[in-house]
């Protein structure tokens, strides 16, 4: 018995705390601040959603189209330079080389051009365009004569090239970490080659190569916390974290298109979609009652609560004032039907808190309709505000499905 009442105490500790954390205002932190606290977001692409992955890809291709070209322009301009400073039986060495990098970095650059949603090919072709002119240089090391060596003019430059070229790119730290030390590798194995390794030449220039990667990196972590930062203002309600309506709206026409891609791959047809219109009861009388900041505490629980009855994959946006939507993949009408009841039980069953820690009922209106794959985003929205209407004309805190649409 005393057990029991210590586990309930316990409990009931824990869910003030957490009512505490949800009725302060959204932080400044991670995504949004750009500085060494966002070390974390910038670090790996853990933390990164899937929607700001295309959002980072499609910067990213720019700037791999942006330094391919350079790359490829710049290549075969080097070929007149070796021409005029190498001897000539050491054309046929890098010749050769160099065809071979110039196609391959037009290669590059068509793979790029035509990968717009691709993500991974995009960070593949970055990648190339750091490893090709990297092989390059060690191809010609290693086919060079070593006698020939202190012929070679205007090569060791590349592994600092390379580096400082990372910081064009908006990689992770661990991305451009992991490139840099291959190109500090790449250094070292040039110096071991021409003798001046462990010498005052070779330690210099190691570490002015290790100098050029710490300012990449640092450049990386600014300028992925800044797209972070651009992404989020940009996509994100400021005050609820959910995504705002203008970005749930691109979002809705993404899955469309995912939808007509995945349709007829099996033989169940496209995976249905469904949308939630949700609308707090009665949210003016309590921002007259309480005023306006606890009506923003109960916006952040209310978001909290729908996050906490959809999965990670589902999407839930504020809509404007006191509206939100929540777009579910993969279920049906019925299955929409089922979840949309379950999240109104959960808020009229969650304690929302006033200042003085006194419980505000609170209760919503929902209305659920299916996203068809071929109408504008905007009509599934219409036919989900217009079945939330019914539900509050027909007395509030209810679940109301909206007419089926029309068939095309």
């Amino acid at each position: 018995m005393l057990f029991s009442k210590l586990k309930e105490t316990q409990d009931a500790e824990r869910r003030t705390r957490r009512l505490d954390r949800l009725a302060e205002p959204p932080e400044a932190g991670h995504e949004l601040f750009v500085g060494f606290s966002s070390l974390r977001d910038t670090f790996s692409r853990h933390h990164h959603s899937r929607d700001f992955a295309f959002a980072h890809s499609r910067y990213l291709r720019s700037r791999v189209l942006a330094l391919g070209i350079i790359f490829a322009i710049l290549s075969p301009l080097w070929i007149v330079v070796d021409a005029l400073v190498l001897p000539t039986e050491l054309l046929k060495y890098t010749l050769v080389g160099r065809v071979v990098l110039i196609l391959g970095l037009v290669a590059v650059l068509l793979l790029a051009l035509y990968s717009q949603e691709r993500i991974r090919r995009i960070r593949f072709c970055a990648g190339m365009l750091l490893a090709l002119p990297a092989a390059f240089y060690t191809l010609v090391l290693l086919m060079l004569p070593p006698h020939e060596l202190h012929n070679l003019v205007g090569y060791g430059f590349i592994p600092f090239l390379l580096v400082a070229s990372l910081s064009v790119f908006p990689f992770t730290i661990l991305e451009s970490l992991l490139a840099g030390i291959a190109m500090l590798a790449l250094q070292m194995f040039s110096q071991m080659v021409d003798g001046s390794w462990l010498t005052g030449q070779g330690a210099e220039a190691f570490w002015l190569l290790s100098s050029l990667l710490a300012v990449s990196l640092a450049a990386n972590h600014f300028q992925l916390s800044l797209l972070l930062r651009l992404y989020r203002q940009a996509t994100h309600d400021p005050l609820t974290g959910l995504f705002n309506r203008g970005a749930l709206e691109v979002h809705l026409t993404k899955i469309q298109a995912w939808q007509r891609d995945t349709e007829g791959l099996d033989s169940a047809g496209s995976v249905p979609c469904s949308l939630l219109m949700l609308d707090i009861d009665h949210f003016k009388r309590i921002n007259d009652t309480y005023g306006h900041s606890v009506g923003d505490g109960v916006l952040c629980q209310f978001a909290e609560v729908l996050i906490g009855q959809t999965r990670k994959h589902d999407c839930t946006a504020r809509y404007g004032g006191e509206e939100f939507v929540v777009l579910l993949l993969g279920s049906g009408q019925a299955r929409a039907m089922e979840i949309a009841e379950r999240i109104r039980f959960a808020v009229e069953a969650f304690e929302f808190r006033d200042r003085e820690r006194q419980r505000i009922s609170l209760t919503t209106s929902i209305g659920v309709t299916q996203l068809m794959q071929d109408e504008p985003a905007q009509e599934a929205l219409k036919r989900a505000d217009e079945a939330l209407y019914r539900a509050k004309h027909a007395g509030r805190n209810r679940v109301v499905a909206a007419e089926s649409p029309p068939l095309s």
